[in-house]
């Protein structure tokens, strides 16, 4: 079996410790982990924002105990410096305005090419990446995964709030996201050739400079042997990460045992998919979906059961089934968007739902 490696990119909230507000203060967090985490912590484009990256684990277990050693480590950080971090897709309240883009030729680029669209790009994601054998089959694995994507997005779901505004959905990150050109599904591709002859004619016609502004809900990453998914929001607890990541390697693992074995799954437009995409996007776990091959809405719930009964024959060999299981705690206690929303109505305080989301963030972490 063709090992299936992971690697994650978690990107952080930084939060004043008065005020619970965004600050800009990624460079007192990546001055002061230089020590124990100058390989790990990465800019990104709003100095509120702070990218902590895995190496490339091995298995499940290896992201678990790998994201709880750097999480320790940022946490411990963020405190020295009377900072907080925390997951979540969206800041409850702070105003993208008032946050600061970070000095770099790369993200001059960005706000040159996208103005407004860039710097009010204010949110915070969840990118895993599967190893894959080559890339011809990374991009059938890529046309098969779409159809799974708005049941991976439902459960990540982790941004209800803008800008001090209950938004009425469950990811509003995406709807932010969305005034970005080339986001959201990947449309199909028939070879690898075909996805390198699109990436090519950007970058020939002068629309991209490279083939990583391609931001798209799943990638075959141009320069690594990964496929990348880039649909959820950053969630809270590292259980909610290791979940994610479990399904993620799974699928992936699920679809290339069926190429092997000649067979395959049957491919849906984008424009059915992009359906789905938006109930999950709305109502995240609560959302009904549709099953396309019966031509009906079905509660989220009954997906996901299907969902986890395609990929069992793989989660043995993967040793991941307890991580995945924890998709069941995640449809018992709400994700992290139904949380937030839950402290909001007993409160009525958006500062208490930064408290809460800190929290949950640092959940089962001892930064001593």
């Amino acid at each position: 079996m063709h090992q299936f490696t992971i690697g994650v990119e978690e990107e952080y909230q930084i939060i004043d410790a008065e005020t619970r507000d965004l600050v800009s203060h990624v460079s007192k967090i990546i001055e002061g982990g230089k020590a124990t985490l100058h390989e790990n912590l990465k800019h990104e484009m709003h100095e509120s924002v702070i990218e902590m990256e895995t190496g490339i684990c091995q298995n499940i277990a290896g992201v678990r105990a790998e994201l709880e050693d750097l999480r320790k480590r940022l946490i411990k950080v963020a405190h020295e410096n009377d900072l907080r971090v925390s997951g979540g897709g969206t800041h409850p309240f702070s105003n993208w305005k008032d946050n600061h883009i970070t000095k770099d030729v790369r993200y001059d680029k960005i706000i040159s090419d996208l103005g407004d669209a860039a710097r009010s790009n204010l949110i915070f994601g969840l990118h895993v990446h599967i190893g894959i054998p080559n890339r011809e089959e990374g991009v059938r694995i890529q046309n098969v995964m779409r159809y799974f994507l708005p049941h991976i997005y439902a459960l990540s779901t982790n941004s209800p709030f803008w800008v001090g505004r209950n938004t009425g959905f469950k990811s509003y990150r995406q709807e932010v996201f969305a005034k970005f050109p080339r986001t959201g599904i990947p449309s199909y591709f028939s070879c690898a050739a075909e996805f390198d002859a699109y990436i090519d004619l950007m970058i020939r016609t002068g629309t991209i400079d490279n083939a990583k502004k391609i931001w798209w809900d799943l990638r075959v990453h141009p320069f690594y042997p990964t496929i990348e998914f880039r649909i959820c929001d950053m969630p809270l607890r590292i259980d909610e990460t290791v979940c994610l990541a479990a399904i993620m390697q799974s699928l992936v693992a699920k679809i290339y045992k069926l190429h092997e074995q000649n067979m395959s799954f049957r491919s849906y437009r984008r424009l059915l998919l992009n359906e789905n995409k938006w109930r999950a996007s709305k109502d995240g776990i609560h959302a009904h979906l549709i099953d396309f091959g019966k031509e009906t809405s079905v509660p989220y719930v009954d997906l996901l059961k299907e969902l986890l009964e395609f990929i069992d024959d793989v989660v043995d060999d993967l040793d991941c089934r307890s991580e995945l299981e924890y998709a069941w705690e995640i449809m018992k206690n709400g994700t992290g968007a139904d949380r937030q929303l839950r402290i909001l109505e007993e409160t009525g305080d958006l500062k208490a739902v930064v408290d809460y989301m800190i929290s949950e963030t640092e959940y089962g972490i001892t930064y001593e």
